[in-house]
Order: structure tokens, then sequence, then C-alpha cells
């Protein structure tokens, strides 16, 4: 789940035209997951070729990345590396999860409710090896930017921002405004349109969160807002501190001041089980590289031969969105000549 700290964080609507001609770095693993959630059939079937291997993260990449590069934006996914060992409970949290969604999917599927079927199956999606290497190599062959993040996508896609090699990180986590980022943008890389349960439609628009304005609204300096962000929990200490939400943790920070007194005091009241300098670390010193960003040129037959020679997509609906892909590129070509 990440940081859970949505309620408290100051955040604006943007528009997209507010982003044209910045670059973004998208949070690989966290978009990805969203298309494999979100684009599936009515009864939660993901899309899937012929030979049953599923292409909803596929179609996700493809076509809306397109809308967003349409609007002048540019993107660079930014892919997990080797996850931290603190963060193995949390991975089988997510397993359990998705084992107990498993079980619901087929209660449903055998009782043909197809609302619950919907409903469990956007729980099941999996991110294995050859889904991530299939995506990167769509998104080269797209022109958009890749990098390999050592550890944390979201961390390294910080990284990035800090370098002012991007504008800002997209993700639906805060991991990254909790290391500093300057800005963090969610619902980029979701349907503008979502639909409701009795059947109407809400637009979600993109959200800016920027780290001054977070520090400043909630009073707190770089340490206290890790601090926070650990009391509430993290991927690295699932659920945080028991009985700690985020007002109260915001609180905490702002009476106590220092990490070592904020934690210092829960340990001698036996609320701790686990080592909060070792989280503490992670978010104060992330694992992350520098990274020049380097924009590949787009290769139309590769993108071809990954989505209609491979994956069966309809080469018609392909060869309209090139033709989208194409216009990007001579906007950009000639903006660089002007």
């Amino acid at each position: 789940m990440g940081l859970q700290i949505g309620d408290i964080v100051p955040r604006k609507s943007l528009d997209f035209k507010d982003l044209k001609g910045k670059i973004i770095a998208v949070d690989a693993f966290n978009a990805i997951y969203q298309f494999l959630s979100s684009i599936r059939q009515p009864d939660g079937t993901p899309l899937m070729d012929s030979q049953r291997r599923v292409t909803s993260h596929l179609s996700g990449l493809f076509y809306r990345n397109i809308s967003l590069l349409s609007e002048g934006i540019k993107l660079v996914y930014v892919f997990d590396g080797i996850s931290h060992e603190l963060k193995n409970k949390t991975k089988e949290n997510r397993m359990e999860a998705k084992d107990k969604a498993r079980g619901k999917y087929e209660e449903a599927k055998d009782e043909e409710d197809f609302n619950l079927m919907g409903k469990y199956a956007k729980q099941l999606g999996t991110l294995d090896s050859e889904k991530i290497e299939e995506s990167k190599e769509l998104l080269e062959a797209m022109g958009v930017a890749v990098v390999q993040a050592p550890s944390e996508g979201e961390m390294q896609a910080a990284q990035l921002v800090k370098d002012k090699e991007a504008w800002a990180v997209a993700s639906q986590d805060y991991d990254a405004l909790v290391v500093g980022a300057d800005r963090l943008i969610q619902n980029l890389t979701l349907a503008r349109k979502r639909k409701l349960g009795n059947g109407t439609y809400v637009f979600i628009s993109p959200e800016l969160i920027e780290y001054k304005k977070v520090l400043q609204e909630l009073g707190v300096d770089r340490d206290q807002l890790i601090s926070l962000g650990i009391l509430v929990g993290t991927d690295f200490n699932p659920k945080g501190v028991l009985g700690i939400g985020p007002k109260k943790a915001l609180s905490l920070v702002r009476e106590k001041k220092y990490p070592a007194v904020i934690f210092s005091e829960l340990e001698q009241q036996g609320k701790l089980n686990f080592n909060w300098q070792d989280v503490f670390e992670i978010f104060k010193k992330p694992d992350v590289k520098k990274e020049k960003i380097i924009f590949p040129k787009i290769n139309e037959k590769k993108i071809k031969e990954i989505l209609v020679e491979r994956h069966e997509f309809s080469m018609e609906r392909v060869e309209k969105q090139l033709e989208k892909l194409h216009e990007v590129k001579k906007q950009s070509e000639q903006k660089t000549l002007f």
C-alpha cells in the first residue's frame, strides 16, 4: 500500500496543458499495475491474445501514453530494481491479499456474479519479468525514455527531479515526496473518466503535490516528514505504529520534533516492533544513481512487431495511434528548429 498520508497533504488540480513541454518521471511499476488492474473485461478477465498472454499492460502503455504524449508531455518510465529486504513483509502481505482475492473471485465465478468477479479480479494482476522486459521494449520503441533504478523506482524518479532531469514524479504513492522530490503528480496515467457503480462517470484530473508546500503547511522539516511516514507505515514497516494515524502522527512529530525523541519514547512504551533507524535511513539516503535522460527515436516497425505481430492488436487501431505519435514527433522537431 505504501505511505498513507494522502489525507493530510495539500494538493491542487492540474490541467494537462499545464504539463506541456515538461518531463515527467513515471513510477513504472505503479503505472503498469494500474493498467493490469483497470484494463479488463466486465467479468474481470484481463485483455489477452489468442495464446492467453495478458496484454492489458501493453494496451495501457500504448494508448494512454500516446494520449499523454499528444498533450506535449515528455515521459520517462523508471523501473524498480532489487527491493530492500525490509520490503519482504509487504510482499508477503500482498501475496496473502491476492490469495484471498483469488478465492473470492472463484466463489463469485461459481455464482456467476459478474460484478464481484470484476471487483476481485482487479486485485489479481501480477508483474513478471517477461511483462517488465516487454514493457521496456514497447516504451523505448514509442520514444519514451526508460531508466532502471538500482532499488526503488519511485525514489530513483525523485532523484531525477532533484537533479533537474525531470520536472515531477508521477505516482499514486508518496515515497517520492518523502525522499524530497520537488513535485509529485497523481492521477496522470489513470483514465480521464472513471465509471461509478450507478453507471455514471466522474472526471479524474491530475493533481499536483509540492514538497515545499507540504513542509510549510504541515509545519514540519524533512526529518519530521520521514518520521511521520514511518509512524503511519511504509512498505518497509507495514501498518506503522498501532493506533497512530496521519493526524496523530503529525501532532506527535510537531510536539517531539526530533526522530530520536519521537521513537525512543515509543520504544519505551513497547509500541515499536521494527527498527525505526533502518527504515529512516532508507528514506534519508535512498539507493539511487545519477542518470542523464536520453529519449530514444520512435521505431514504428518495432511497435507493430510487438503489438500486431506478437500480440494480435488491431493494425488499424495501432496505425491510427501511430499517426498521433508522428504528429507529436513533428511538433517537437518544429519547436527544436524554431
